[in-house]
């Protein structure tokens, strides 16, 4: 098990109290400049790793750092504590991203990452609850982790605790029937204190999604199994915050965060190729020169 980098944590609680009083201009400025750092920190992983999923890391960055840095009730240094927020990442391939900034929270030394997926390393090519503070469950197989998120929801009100469970989702993985009962239920038992978060970039492996099955309209399905539905532009730091805001109808929320998969990198951007290819030498070295100018 990784343990918890307590400088680091300190800082992200640093960062939490400032974000609290800025100004928001400033505060999606924060939150913007760590989402860079993030995205160095995912490419520089894979390319030292040699494997990774590239294209959907690049598209959720945004959400895991807004997420992580500005609405989640965490505290790094207490990974544990009974009444945290969960944040759950069920397209658990995107390991990477999700790493990155859990380093950058101070979960673990930054330095760790440069493990990733290494032989005996804790970071495995999917997330791992026994060896990594900050996950909650092992995700991976698609479809697991909305139903596992509305567990936890179930059992935060049954403890009679106000802690909030995050799920973030691909929007492939939503062809799967499992989402759906999940969605359902949650729906039915009216889990206010739940939010799903689908990262909308229309391309899973090998396909669009519309090409493999048809989404859309999203929005309205979640409506129709009893969500209270907001579509927001998944790279606006802003517009995620007001998005991630709680449940003004005590019903569960759906967020529909419309992405580009592999934002930031030009020549990634929006190419179903780049799911799982690893970058070339010069082509990292375009991708930070593109991040960093």
């Amino acid at each position: 098990m990784l343990t918890v980098d307590l400088s680091a944590a300190a800082d992200h609680r640093a960062l939490r109290e400032s974000l609290r009083t800025a100004a928001p201009e400033d505060a999606t400025r924060l939150l913007r400049e760590m989402s860079t750092e993030v995205r160095l920190k995912v490419i520089g992983m894979i390319d030292r790793a040699g494997l990774g999923h590239i294209g959907g890391d690049l598209s959720v960055t945004d959400i895991l750092v807004t997420l992580f840095g500005a609405v989640l009730d965490v505290d790094p240094a207490r990974p544990d504590a009974p009444g945290r927020d969960r944040l759950i990442l069920s397209k658990g391939h995107c390991a990477a991203a999700l790493y990155a900034t859990l380093a950058s929270c101070g979960y673990f030394p930054e330095s760790e990452l440069a493990r990733f997926t290494a032989p005996y390393s804790p970071l495995n090519g999917h997330p791992d609850r026994r060896k990594v503070p900050g996950v909650e469950t092992n995700t991976g197989p698609l479809g697991h982790g909305f139903p596992v998120a509305v567990g936890c929801a179930l059992g935060a009100r049954l403890r009679g605790d106000a802690s909030r469970t995050v799920v973030v989702l691909g929007d492939g993985e939503l062809q799967e029937g499992s989402n759906w009962e999940a969605a359902m239920t949650a729906g039915h038992q009216r889990l206010a204190r739940l939010c799903a978060v689908v990262d909308r970039n229309r391309l899973q492996q090998g396909a669009r999604t519309e090409d493999t099955v048809t989404l859309d309209p999203l929005a309205e399905r979640f409506a129709a199994f009893g969500w209270e539905v907001r579509e927001t532009d998944g790279h606006d730091h802003a517009a995620l915050l007001t998005a991630f805001a709680p449940s003004t109808t005590g019903r569960p929320v759906a967020v529909v965060a419309h992405t580009v998969k592999g934002k930031g990198v030009s020549f990634i951007e929006d190419r179903v190729e780049w799911h799982h290819k690893v970058p070339t030498p010069a082509q990292v070295r375009a991708a930070v020169e593109e991040l960093t100018r």
